[in-house]
């Protein structure tokens, strides 16, 4: 009796999955400053990626697997799909429906990806347990590729790759493809991922040794505090929580000789100070002139989805003029006014405490060193609760990442085709 054969995506499913990932989160990047070629390549790159992971799912059921999950601890699906509903119900209340629409539908779009992204891959878990899907790996090898090309293009094209602050007193990379803060996070989100491979024993250290480091040049050469914050915060919790004293040693003594650099050329850079650091680089009296003229105004469903004033920009008294708050909290409170802010509250509050329930979980550090650095950014930039952006992509896999389980009981007819798949896949037929 031969074994039937296996169509080439099924044999290839792990790196379709990576590639898919892969150009989802380089979706969210701008490849170049001509608006219409920008918006063209993001439709293609997001939605087209949606499209390509609902259609691979269809592939897996005309082959016969069935949906054998079902939803369990749902509290913070709930309380994300009231954050939903609330924003679209805002659109009647925007100071501009359109751009609320917009960034609604984006963030709609990747919750959609999301939501089938973990379908597929619980398919292949639990139908093909041989072609074992691990999202450490997954989100490693994603990951890696564009944090590569940064670190080629930034000394093969700087004019590009590069952005000047403070009138050019600062050089920073990410040009105006990314926001140095938001790659800064993607490169600590890889390091940690390319430990967690480290942990696993199998001996496959040298990629995710490259991928670590590489990590690092990117958070050097963005200056991001709130990124290598978060990197060297995940790192000292997941080395804590390794039982590898050799690799605790050697992590340990990694941190404590990047440590003194990193406070001095990055936390307290030439040009800041300790009085920019508390101030948190002006954010601080910002967020004071929100609070204080700006919510006030519309304080219990605010200004519609993404918005935070009646124009473009707010600008208090004695601040800078800003589009967007730098602190998803505050953004969403600004958005979606209190009721709003109390809704995006409890999801986290609700997704964390889920996290907390899976002790034995296999996924219990990938959660760990998912949440750090995108909760860091969180307070920091545009957030989870923000414009459209991929940590709002990376919040949506925490919020699935243990809602899913295997339904314990099936109907006879369900039965009768987990059977003649189970034959169907010995055989050629």
């Amino acid at each position: 009796m031969r074994k039937r054969k296996e169509p080439f995506w099924l044999r290839h499913i792990k790196l379709l999955l990576i590639v898919i990932l892969f150009i989802k989160i380089a979706g969210y990047f701008t490849i170049t400053d001509v608006k219409i070629i920008t918006q063209i390549y993001k439709i293609i790159s997001r939605i087209g990626m949606t499209g390509c992971i609902i259609l691979v799912l269809m592939q897996f059921r005309a082959y016969g697997c069935m949906d054998t999950l079902r939803l369990k601890n749902t509290l913070p699906l709930i309380f994300y799909v009231l954050y939903l509903g609330l924003g679209f119900a805002s659109f009647s209340w925007s100071t501009d429906p359109g751009y609320s629409a917009l960034q609604w539908l984006m963030t709609f779009e990747s919750f959609v990806f999301v939501y089938f992204y973990f379908k597929v891959v619980y398919t292949v878990n639990t139908f093909f347990p041989e072609k074992h899907i691990d999202l450490v790996e997954v989100f490693t090898k994603s990951i890696f590729p564009i944090i590569l090309i940064f670190v080629i293009g930034s000394f093969a094209l700087p004019d590009f790759f590069y952005r000047e602050m403070r009138g050019g007193e600062e050089i920073r990379l990410g040009g105006w493809i990314m926001n140095p803060n938001e790659l800064g996070m993607l490169a600590s989100i890889l390091g940690a991922m390319a430990y967690l491979n480290i942990m696993k024993k199998d001996g496959k250290w040298l990629f995710s040794l490259l991928a670590i480091v590489a990590a690092l040049v990117i958070l050097v050469l963005t200056s991001s505090r709130s990124s290598l914050i978060g990197f060297l915060l995940i790192l000292g919790i997941l080395i804590l929580r390794s039982d590898q004293r050799k690799l605790k040693i050697a992590m340990f003594a990694l941190m404590a000789l990047v440590a003194p650099f990193a406070i001095k050329e990055i936390i307290f850079k030439e040009g800041g100070g300790v009085e920019e650091v508390m101030s948190m680089t002006g954010r601080l009296p910002f967020w004071t002139a929100l609070l204080n003229e700006g919510i006030v105004k519309e304080p219990f469903f605010g200004y519609g989805f993404m918005r935070i004033n009646y124009e473009d920009y707010f600008q208090g008294l004695n601040t800078y003029p800003g589009k967007m708050t730098h602190n998803t909290f505050m953004q969403v409170l600004m958005n979606l006014g209190f009721v709003g802010f109390f809704v995006a509250l409890w999801q986290v509050i609700l997704t964390i405490r889920n996290a907390v329930k899976e002790r034995t979980s296999p996924y219990r550090n990938f959660f760990i060193a998912l949440i750090i650095p995108v909760m860091i950014n969180s307070f920091t930039e545009f957030g989870i609760f923000g414009d459209a952006n991929y940590g709002i992509l990376f919040w949506q896999f925490l919020i699935f990442l243990f809602l899913f389980e295997k339904r314990e009981h099936f109907t006879s007819l369900e039965k009768a085709a987990l059977r003649r798949f189970e034959q169907n896949k010995k055989v050629v037929p």
